[in-house]
């Protein structure tokens, strides 16, 4: 149960003396009736709310997948860039019942794909927690192709682990056994790499990255992607996240583009 003053104001109606207002001119109805007490107790998982005639839908956390474009940076604030909250429509730019929106994990600047925005704080505790070791996968376009033989010892060693020397103030790390798949030999692979091609091929023909290969993590250290490849004598030239768990990104979302997750998609996140 919670005060109507409270979730109107959390979903984006201004104060609660704005709402004061609304409740005064007889503009918000609880199941067909007007309500005037700004301490009016409902719940937002049954009782239906309308405010000037339209009805409000009611949450208490919101999620959020959004396919991440480059150039953009996973903060609230940044002096510099763009950040993944400038990409949203005015409607999300308010506090929820759940709290704020915040980033569930982040993406460098010149990362794309999946990123889960939302305001689930205990979720994202727990998905993020090095203890649950939930599986990330990536797109991944090298600089350097690699003949069948460097395919197989990259297997091998990523699949056993291997040490990741330190970079700059990162100290050096020892990285979990990971799973690589090496697009041409797999159809799954294949159609992400055509998706992640044709993303990358955004700009001009010139700018193409072909996709090399799919890597899942089970942790994730600072730059631990790129570092991993790197320490191998190769460099990633491109990267997309394109799975979290068993919740993979709609290849219908177009960079920079956004939608709210479905009861099925949320439900995949907390059984991880």
């Amino acid at each position: 149960m919670e005060r109507i003053d409270k979730i109107l104001s959390h979903h984006g109606f201004g104060s609660r003396k704005d709402v004061k207002k609304l409740l005064r001119d007889e503009l918000v109805s609880v199941n067909g009736k007007f309500v005037y007490d700004p301490g009016f107790q409902l719940d937002i998982e049954k009782d239906e709310v309308t405010v000037d005639g339209e009805q409000i839908k009611l949450q208490h956390d919101i999620y959020i997948m959004m396919n991440k474009c480059q150039d953009v940076v996973c903060a609230n604030k940044d002096g510099e860039h763009r950040t993944v909250f400038d990409l949203l429509d005015d409607s999300l730019r308010h506090k929820f019942l759940g709290g704020e929106l915040h980033c569930m994990g982040r993406l460098d600047i010149d990362t794309e794909g999946l990123l889960i925005l939302t305001t689930d704080g205990k979720l994202t505790h727990r998905l993020l927690s090095p203890k649950t070791h939930a599986p990330k996968t990536y797109a991944v376009g090298l600089r350097d192709s690699l003949t069948e033989e460097e395919k197989l010892k990259y297997t091998e060693k990523f699949s056993k682990g291997f040490r990741v020397d330190r970079e700059q103030n990162e100290s050096g790390f020892d990285a979990q056994p990971a799973e690589i798949i090496f697009c041409e030999s797999n159809e799954s692979a294949a159609r992400t790499r055509h998706e992640a091609n044709k993303t990358a091929n955004r700009d001009s023909e010139s700018s193409r990255q072909d996709v090399a290969c799919l890597l899942t993590i089970y942790e994730g250290k600072y730059h631990q992607v790129k570092r991993m490849f790197a320490q191998l004598g190769n460099e990633v030239v491109y990267l997309k996240r394109v799975k979290m768990g068993s919740l993979e990104l709609d290849p219908a979302i177009p960079l920079g583009g956004y939608r709210e997750l479905n009861e099925k998609e949320i439900k995949l996140l907390q059984t991880e």
